[in-house]
């Protein structure tokens, strides 16, 4: 016949060892306590208890406390996804990448010590991508203080640099005593020196990254252009020459408003001939809008904008002409930015076979 064991009853032991301390067992028993059991707590050595201290807290402050820590534990997750999904972004990986710097393995292996008292080493591992050898391989060479892969000394190879020539080269690459002497005369310089007797500087250069100080500091560069009020008021003109597959060349002449950014005429020849700018200008005229004052026409000073022809155009006061930097301190960079975004956005990208094709792909 099957028996029930009854079943025993547990109390708080902080209850036992205030009877235990003061001897009243009068507080256990209007508790519920049979006086038999609080009796026999007196004739019992104490017991050492360990309990957390938030035991001792009240309802409220225990709901504090919970509440704070549920705000902490969202924040680290945030702080956490965020930090993987840049990790993820950036796709860098310890499984293939090294580390050479003796300093970056110790963070890491400091970082792991102080993670291992909540997470297990085999999910630390699995997490940063490190194989459990080459973490214990870390560990053993932290020991003998060895976490380098590169000792300076001694050399293993007759060619190769000690880290304090390292150091050397990069102090002379980046000082700026040294600014205006190019890398290959800098190897040079430090061999006569005795700094550095081997010159694989281009090589130290391109892998660390290191930027020779050349900031330009005089003049600085003009960070506004001519600019105009209202269109008509200057003009940019200028020759380009193609080169065409036969080895024959193109002569492309444009005029540019300078407000409007408009392109006022174009003609393309396979001559350079003077007439031909005159040729332009004068389409420019008769397409640009009447206008009060005359339009002034920006050319640089070559042979097909001051000759005999234009001269004589300009004497009619239909058009002035200003000569950049010789009677301007600008430059004509407008018509020439005009230049290079059309022939290496739009000719460059066919086969320029003739000066037909040259003339099609212009009147786009």
């Amino acid at each position: 016949m099957p028996t029930t064991a009854r079943p025993q009853q547990r109390y708080d032991h902080r209850l036992r060892s205030i009877v235990q301390r003061t001897e009243d067992l009068t507080i256990a028993t209007d508790l519920g306590v049979p006086r038999s059991t609080a009796r026999g707590w007196l004739g019992k050595t104490p017991k050492i208890v360990v309990s957390l201290d938030v035991t001792d807290l009240r309802a409220s402050e225990l709901h504090q406390e919970v509440l704070e820590l549920r705000r902490r534990v969202k924040k680290l997750t945030a702080l956490l996804r965020l930090a993987l999904a840049l990790l993820q972004s950036s796709g860098f990986t310890l499984t293939h990448a090294r580390l050479p710097d003796g300093r970056d393995k110790t963070r890491i292996l400091r970082a792991v010590d102080r993670a291992r008292e909540f997470v297990p080493l085999r999910t630390l591992l699995r997490f940063l991508r490190v194989s459990p050898s080459r973490f214990h391989a870390w560990r053993r060479r932290q020991r003998a203080c060895a976490l380098d892969d590169h000792s300076s000394c001694p050399r293993t190879s007759p060619s190769r640099l000690t880290f304090p020539e390292v150091r050397a080269i990069e102090e002379m690459v980046t000082s700026p005593d040294y600014r205006h002497v190019p890398t290959g005369r800098l190897a040079v310089l430090a061999q006569r020196l005795g700094t550095v007797w081997a010159s694989p500087w281009y090589r130290l250069v391109r892998q660390h990254g290191w930027r020779r100080p050349r900031l330009r500091v005089h003049p600085a560069k003009p960070k506004i252009g001519l600019r105009t009020t209202r269109a008509n008021e200057m003009w940019h003109i200028d020759t380009t020459v193609i080169r065409l597959l036969d080895g024959t060349r193109a002569y492309l002449h444009a005029v540019i408003d300078n407000f409007s950014r408009r392109i006022l005429a174009w003609r393309v020849a396979d001559t350079f001939a003077p007439i031909n700018t005159v040729t332009v200008l004068l389409d420019a005229s008769r397409a640009a809008a009447p206008s009060d004052p005359t339009p002034v026409v920006l050319a640089d000073a070559g042979v097909e904008n001051v000759n005999a022809q234009v001269d004589a155009l300009i004497q009619t006061g239909v058009l002035r002409r200003l000569l950049a930097f010789t009677e301007l301190t600008f430059s004509n960079s407008m018509i020439e930015a005009w230049w290079r975004s059309l022939k290496h956005q739009g000719l460059f990208l066919h086969s320029l076979d003739s000066v037909t094709t040259v003339r099609r792909l212009v009147a786009f």
